[in-house]
């Protein structure tokens, strides 16, 4: 019989392969986060993923939309709310001004935060008016 913790990482897993499968690393852990975000250098995506519904209709279908785009940043990261707790708490000490919100996006060029997306910019939005609001960041800072 399959624990708790199995069965969540097999339900889970579809969810990080979405965005991995499309060019995102994926950071587990606080240390990761520190290594990655600390001496950064040029633009990041970095997508606080869920396991909500607007997350799977929405949210990461709209972040892979989003690299269709001429420009587009330099690393694409994910940190998965609720999963990797630890390293999302960690990556969202570089959102600063924004509570907590999952599914969200934070644009960071060289590690400082220039654009957040919201989880309410993300519920009932179609999915092409999300990725827009990535693109024209991307425009603007990449």
């Amino acid at each position: 019989m399959m624990s708790y913790d199995e069965y969540m990482k097999s339900v889970i897993q579809p969810m990080r392969t979405e965005l991995t499968s499309n060019g995102f690393e994926e950071i587990r852990t606080p240390e990761e986060v520190e290594a990655k975000f600390k001496d950064m250098k040029g633009t990041a995506l970095v997508v606080v993923n869920s396991v909500c519904g607007c997350a799977a209709g929405l949210a990461r279908p709209a972040a892979v939309r989003s690299l269709q785009n001429d420009k587009k940043p330099d690393h694409l990261f994910t940190v998965f709310a609720g999963q990797d707790k630890e390293a999302t708490a960690k990556a969202r000490e570089y959102f600063t001004g924004y509570p907590p919100s999952s599914p969200s996006f934070a644009l960071l060029k060289d590690g400082k935060l220039v654009h957040m997306v919201e989880r309410h910019e993300i519920e009932n939005r179609p999915l092409e008016q999300i990725a827009a609001n990535l693109t024209e960041a991307f425009n603007k800072y990449c």
